[in-house]
């Protein structure tokens, strides 16, 4: 066997014991305040105990950690591609726990961490609520296409926005509001194969992991299910930044977007 086939095969391997952690712990739309970070040391209290450096990598999978793709063009990511902790969140725009974390907790882990070049957030299409669902996924990557993907995001997670659906008329609305410059050329997109086979990709790598709901997120290999509050994200990003031994902050100049600093990576 060839040392890639090697690697695959763990790479499979890690990722099926990840899958079957996530899927238990994987949070259910109704219920936002119940489970938190995942855990291996399963014998241990769940009771929200604080990070310690003796043990900051319980229940952290590395076959996880290297999902990130750290791609500075990619402008469905924002912060430094060489950022310390990267997020991987999967999460769905029809999602109503996906649009309060969009609103009101990512916005203030972007000030915490991403600006300062400690965190890089990774999207990841996971539309599990149907056709509107995939329209929406489709219209964000085709956002992306013209470097809008996060302006395209804060419109679709705006209060009120999904009530109002994701048919073509509303994706035009959103691409103005985001102010995407070419909306034809936005629309030839969100319909394109090439769109849907991006959609698809970051969808069977989230089955594959074992979310059933969203939000689900995986930060530095350890999997968390749900938009939980701030602590939770904070002291997961704390102990990955610990177990990095980056001491400091991930350097400077770790905006939105890609090694660039601005929203959407390199143009």
């Amino acid at each position: 066997m060839s040392a890639r086939k090697k690697k695959n095969v763990a790479v499979v391997a890690g990722v099926a014991v990840a899958a079957a952690l996530l899927g238990v712990a994987s949070y259910t739309a109704t219920k936002p305040e119940e489970p938190s970070v995942a855990r291996a040391d399963k014998g241990s209290e769940a009771g929200g105990g604080e990070s310690s450096s003796a043990a900051p990598r319980a229940g952290v999978y590395p076959e996880l950690e290297a999902l990130a793709r750290r791609d500075a063009k990619d402008p469905l990511a924002q912060g430094k591609a060489d950022a310390p902790v990267v997020m991987i969140e999967y999460a769905d725009f029809k999602c109503g726990f996906c649009g309060k974390f969009a609103r009101d907790t990512e916005p203030e882990l972007v000030k915490k961490y991403v600006e300062d070049g400690t965190l890089r957030i990774e999207w990841r299409n996971f539309p599990i609520f149907g056709e509107d669902s995939e329209r929406a996924a489709r219209g964000a990557w085709a956002a992306g296409k013209q470097g809008r993907f996060w302006e395209f995001h804060e419109a679709a997670y705006a209060d009120g926005a999904k009530e109002k659906g994701f048919g073509d008329g509303r994706l035009k609305e959103l691409a103005r509001e985001a102010g995407v410059g070419d909306v034809g050329r936005f629309m030839d997109d969100a319909g394109s194969d090439a769109a849907k086979a991006a959609v698809k990709k970051d969808q069977d790598e989230g089955y594959k992991l074992g979310a059933a709901s969203t939000p689900s997120f995986v930060i530095n290999g350890q999997p968390i299910a749900g938009a939980q509050p701030d602590a939770v994200f904070e002291q997961a990003i704390e102990a990955a930044k610990a177990a990095k031994g980056s001491g400091g902050k991930g350097g400077s100049g770790g905006g939105k977007g890609g090694s660039g600093g601005g929203k959407g990576g390199d143009k």
